[in-house]
């Protein structure tokens, strides 16, 4: 008899495995992504990524706004959570790796028919001589259940493994928000200081546009200017006074800007306007392109991410193997608390092993196999994607340095050429040999070339910033 179940067994369990041969196999999914050798020509290794952001910035008062922003930004504290979410995964991935044991205990009661085997049989047992089982049956037990998946495939391993990958990616993806985070409060920092002295140009150019118009005023009177020069002159004064206002505002919705990346209400942003247009942008190392590989946050996610995916495919192709169950128990039943601790009658013990194949329906199973290699093909494009975006960042703030170095050489010259010229006009104007529209377009002109001066020193200093964000720098 025995020989018989033994080889019924093993055919079961031979069927089964044939079962499992039938299972689809796992595409071989490569990534032969390569980075260019270098941005332009050079090969230099060394990266400003490395630096450190207090190394980085040296203003004070912009060190001080990012280190409030470190501890109250909302975006950041949030990824902290996603952190803490993946932290527990990992926790329930493992715990699903171990037996699970149950402690248990109970109390009821039960009737049978006396027309039925347990019922005949009960009422014919003596308990001790002369008392009979109870027609009404209690039921009290305590005891220990456990169950355990044997994990033969690795399923269970697999998927902790890509638990832990994930928490790794979410760290990456918060190191990633801790660099934008940086850059832009930094970029909005120097937007501000440029709005500032915009404000102060703006300013100095109505005191003098009011000058002209006094003067203009006085020639009318002499009969040497007419009402349309006065009214051309009040208009230029007026233009410049509702960009005053225009600038006032920017500069109040730049300070707010900080102020929400900080985590707090409205405030004053602390900062330094002195010598604006004499900040020499920092000294950009580029390093070489397969640093990014290295230093970019949102790389290394996109790299986990891959792996994690590569893993949830092999979870999902466990799935058509046959699963091995074992179960046991131990523990005391009796229908009268006082029997409980007699041994070994009270006594009950099980241990059970099962295994089980997927037979009819798998077509879930073969659906999410599909689904989890979808995914491992769209991790690798985004992977791809994330690599290219990150070379092309680079390579354009670095186009961008070189070009707005040249800009602002030219229209520093174009300022003082203009500077120059406004005197000019004033002094022909009053020798009446220059008219006062040549004035007006004088002073026009070095107002916005003062201006955009501002402004390419400000994307100069952004573009810095920018460099050192795409390059990976800002999380060490």
């Amino acid at each position: 008899m025995n020989k018989v179940r033994f080889q019924y067994i093993c055919s079961l369990c031979i069927y089964l495995l044939a079962l499992s041969c039938s299972v689809p196999k796992i595409a071989e999914v490569t990534n032969n992504n390569t980075v260019p050798v270098s941005y332009n020509s050079g090969t230099d290794t060394l990266n400003m990524a490395s630096l450190q952001w207090r190394s980085f910035f040296t203003d004070t008062n912009l060190v001080k706004l990012i280190d409030t922003a470190l501890m109250n930004n909302q975006e950041l504290n949030i990824t902290l959570q996603e952190i803490e979410i993946a932290k527990n995964e990992i926790l329930f991935r493992k715990g699903a790796i171990l037996p699970n044991v149950n402690l248990h205990a109970g109390a009821g009661f039960e009737k049978v028919g006396l027309y039925t085997s347990q019922g005949a049989g009960d009422a014919s047992a003596d308990i001790t001589p002369g008392k009979r089982v109870p027609e009404i049956l209690p039921d009290y037990s305590a005891g220990l259940y456990a169950h355990w998946e044997v994990d033969i495939w690795k399923k269970l391993h697999n998927a902790k493994k890509a638990a832990i990958t994930r928490y790794l990616s979410t760290v990456e993806g918060r190191n990633f928000v801790l660099t934008n985070l940086i850059a832009e409060i930094a970029n909005t920092y120097y937007e501000l200081v440029a709005l500032d002295n915009q404000l102060d140009i703006v300013r100095q150019n109505i005191e003098l546009q009011k000058n002209v118009l006094e003067i203009v005023k006085v020639q009318k009177e002499a009969m040497r200017a007419t009402e349309l020069a006065v009214q051309k002159f009040q208009a230029e004064v007026l233009g410049s006074q509702s960009l005053e206002y225009d600038i006032i505002q920017k500069i109040k919705e730049a300070e707010n800007t900080i102020n929400l990346l900080l985590g707090r209400y409205p405030q004053e942003i602390i900062r330094d306007k002195s010598n604006f247009t004499g900040l020499l942008p920092q000294a950009v190392q580029s390093g070489i392109p397969s640093q990014l590989l290295a230093n970019r946050p949102d790389i290394r996610q996109a790299e986990l991410d891959m792996a994690a995916a590569k893993l949830d495919v092999q979870v999902a192709h466990a799935e058509f193997y046959p699963s091995f169950d074992i179960t046991s128990s131990i523990g005391l039943q009796a229908f009268n608390p006082s029997y409980l601790v007699k041994f070994p009658e009270s006594l009950l013990y099980s241990l059970a092993g099962d295994i089980a194949a997927p037979l009819i329906n798998r077509s879930a199973i073969k659906a999410e196999f599909n689904n989890a290699s979808a995914r491992q093909i769209q991790a690798l494009y985004n992977y791809q994607r994330t690599v290219l975006n990150a070379y092309l960042e680079v390579a354009n703030q670095l186009s961008k340095i070189s070009n707005l170095a040249n800009s602002y050489d030219l229209k520093s010259k174009q300022v003082a050429a203009l500077t120059k010229a406004i005197d000019i006009s004033n002094d022909l104007y009053k020798s009446a040999h220059a008219d006062y529209l040549e004035v007006l377009m004088t002073q026009r002109d070095a107002l916005e070339a003062r201006l955009d001066l501002i402004d390419t020193k400000k994307e100069q200093l952004n573009a810095v910033v920018n460099v050192y964000r795409d390059l990976g720098g800002g999380w060490k």
